[in-house]
């Protein structure tokens, strides 16, 4: 405990930030625009191989990645709650954040098994999926930690600093992997290299390497964060009990009957994060199929994204601060429905039913401005929620209320990329199978008049 007094209350702010540092490159890498472009364009080769033409290929590569991130989505919020429970019962929440650190690590380091032949097209999913499982468990503990580093009225900033720290991270990590190691269609990397290493391009291992980059760039990263952070002692504290944590979490859940705001509040955010992660999930899956892109191109695409989400994180930050963050994430779903407008408007071929010459470079430009915003709005979105959320959580149990947001955020995590792997089977498009994404936010929408811009404390 006196260790604890020792840190400053910057250092301990700070070396909470490190965790957004070190754990962006699982998003910004692996889900968004190196593996999982990597892993669509993998499956579509495969599937292309069994004698399905491009457009049904691509479609079922889509659809194999959706179900496989809506499987690992249910998983994650089914255990979210209860872990946010079982913590608060004994007011621990580092040796949990470690445990689940080390599944990040184990996960993120086995994509580098994936064979660019599809051959085992399963383990790279499967790896991948350990990996998000240890990066969402560890969030919900990370989250809870912000109502203890500073008042209330500061969380706004603290969490838009804390997404706009993690983008740069993504960004930086991006540009190494696009500069040194993932390989364009002639073995060279963005900048004319060979992989570095001496990694063999005709394997795909430049891009493989993503896996242990992102395990690695974790492990360093998260050392300032294990330095500066300690667990704040709770009183009455009790050794880590099942039957305890399952007794609070029922007391949570029937007490959401009486409390209108946090209800209407947690459906509304599952169902406007889940289209969020489904437009990130797909964004660079949709450039790959759609746009045929290389993973190079994506990766530029995912550097300017990052780019504008620090910018934009930071800024909504300081709004969140003056206006309070419901103003700011309902401005935010109106411009991303915008946006996911666009994109399901356009292919290569046309633009707002427009058709377009084959040499145009309106839907890359296009879709490059889809991606600042993409990027930008959704920083904003989940810095803003994350700071709701801390008005409405409970303060003797935040790490269970934060559970409950994880829930949702998780608990629905199959809708988005099942939506689209339905919508994607039934039109035989990838580009239509992103449209359900605009009826998630609009429903979210909805929910948010109920919700009350101070929370339900009294």
């Amino acid at each position: 405990m006196t260790h604890s007094k020792e840190i400053s209350a910057r250092k301990r702010i700070w070396g909470w930030y490190f965790f957004d540092w070190a754990s962006q490159p699982y998003h910004t890498l692996l889900v968004t625009f190196i593996f999982g472009p990597f892993f669509a364009s993998v499956a579509a080769q495969y599937f292309l191989g069994t004698g399905l033409d491009e457009q049904a290929a691509d479609a079922r590569a889509q659809s194999m990645w959706s179900f496989g991130l809506g499987f690992i989505g249910v998983f994650i919020g089914l255990g979210a709650p209860f872990l946010g429970a079982l913590a608060d019962s004994s007011g621990r929440r580092i040796p949990w954040i470690f445990g689940f650190s080390l599944l990040y690590v184990v996960g993120a380091f086995g994509l580098w098994f994936m064979l660019p032949d599809g051959s085992n097209l399963w383990w790279g999913l499967c790896a991948f999926g350990l990996g998000f499982i240890g990066a969402e468990w560890a969030l919900i503990f990370i989250n809870s930690q912000l109502p203890s580093l500073v008042s209330d009225k500061g969380t706004g900033e603290i969490s838009g600093s804390g997404f706009a720290f993690g983008y740069l991270g993504g960004v930086l990590a991006l540009a190494i992997m696009l500069l040194l190691f993932v390989e364009q269609a002639n073995g060279k990397t963005l900048i004319g290299l060979d992989p570095a290493f001496g990694f063999d391009a005709a394997a795909r291992e430049g891009t493989r390497f993503v896996g242990p980059f992102t395990a690695l760039w974790f492990i360093v990263f998260m050392v300032p964060y294990f330095l500066w952070v300690r667990d704040v002692p709770v009183a009455g504290a009790a050794k880590a009990s099942v039957s305890a944590a399952l007794a609070s979490l029922g007391r949570s859940l029937k007490s959401l009957r009486h409390n209108t705001s946090l209800a209407a509040y947690l459906g509304s955010s599952m169902l406007y994060r889940d289209a969020l992660n489904g437009l990130y999930s797909f964004g660079g899956v949709y450039a790959a199929l759609v746009l045929n892109w290389e993973v190079t191109q994506i990766g530029v695409f995912g550097v300017i994204g990052a780019i504008s989400a620090a910018l934009f994180s930071w800024l909504g930050g300081k709004l969140d601060q003056r206006f309070g963050p419901k103003p700011v994430i309902i401005v935010a779903i109106w411009l991303l429905i915008a946006v996911c407008v666009v994109i399901v408007s356009m292919s290569r071929e046309m633009f707002f039913g427009v058709p377009l010459a084959a040499d145009s470079a309106l839907p890359d430009f296009a879709f490059l401005l889809c991606g600042v915003f993409i990027g930008g709005l959704g920083g904003t979105l989940q810095a803003a929620s994350r700071t709701l959320m801390v008005r409405h959580a409970k303060p003797e149990a935040p790490t269970e209320s934060f559970g409950l947001y994880g829930l949702t955020g998780r608990a629905t995590a199959f809708l988005a990329p099942t939506l689209i792997g339905l919508a994607t089977m039934v039109s035989g498009s990838a580009r239509l199978g992103v449209s359900p994404v605009i009826g998630l936010f609009l429903l979210g929408l909805v929910l948010l008049r109920w919700v009350k811009p101070e929370g339900d404390r009294s």
